[in-house]
């Protein structure tokens, strides 16, 4: 299985419009950062996590040639609101793009791309089949086998995803004991890490690895971080041997 970091940043991205700062700056394009979502490969099956504003802009940057379903942890917008690029792979391979989520995402994306989900959609509008999963169940894409984690951001109920010895978590600040039992035997985790300060919805760098602690991985990577993180080059030198920092671009193989 191979996995390839599509974006690494938060909500906003890195460099933040307006902002000088010296991560902002920086010549480093390791420090350059879209907002966050990966590609799952295996046996000729590519699997997204999230379709965010930048999905069109990483799908070209990673020669991607094709797109087989898409998984969506939440509904807000640097998670979802790629959706209408999906048309390219429409027009290329005559097939709806099957995008699964929980019931109450697949309510917000008829609301946002109401035009894609009507009985009159026009002509060339995107071509979407919905599939409603749970966070209790796992279910199977291809010979892909996927368990569903519930995590919390805030209030909010967020889907994580394991497939065999891999987890990808984005946005969460909780957890429930059930899913720490689901996360736990991962071999790479994936997790994010905002920045150094509290914050109300999102694991902050000391709170991610404190639970990378608790799940013992053999290797974690760190993603949805923002510019208030540092410099790729000074942050990495301070972490644990096996934790790194994500960068856009990044590929791994399990």
């Amino acid at each position: 299985m191979k996995v390839t970091f599509l974006g690494t940043g938060t909500s906003q991205g890195v460099p933040v419009i307006g902002c000088d700062c010296e991560v902002c700056s920086s010549k480093n394009p390791m420090d350059k950062r879209l907002r966050s979502s990966v590609l799952i490969s295996k046996n000729n099956v590519n699997i997204l996590v999230d379709i965010g504003p930048d999905f069109r802009q990483q799908i070209l940057s990673n020669d991607i040639k094709d797109l087989h379903a898409i998984l969506i942890t939440h509904e807000h917008n640097d998670h979802i609101i790629g959706l209408d690029d999906v048309r390219p792979f429409n027009f290329l391979y005559h097939r709806d793009m099957p995008v699964y989520c929980v019931e109450r995402v697949a309510k917000e994306l008829k609301t946002r791309f109401a035009y894609v989900f009507n009985n009159n959609s026009y002509p060339g509008a995107p071509q979407v089949a919905l599939h409603l999963i749970n966070e209790q169940d796992p279910f199977n894409i291809g010979e892909l086998n996927i368990i569903p984690i519930e995590v919390f951001h805030g209030n909010l109920s967020v889907l994580g995803f394991r497939v065999d010895d891999f987890t990808y978590i984005t946005d969460a600040k909780t957890f429930p004991e059930q899913s720490i039992e689901k996360i736990k035997g991962t071999k790479v985790l994936v997790l994010n890490a905002l920045h150094h300060r509290e914050h109300h919805s999102h694991l902050n760098l000391k709170q991610a690895l404190e639970f990378i602690k608790i799940i013992q991985p053999e290797k974690a990577f760190l993603v949805h971080i923002s510019h208030n993180m540092g410099l790729i080059e000074e942050v990495s030198k301070k972490l644990p041997q096996n934790v790194s920092l994500a960068h856009d671009g990044l590929v791994i193989n399990l």
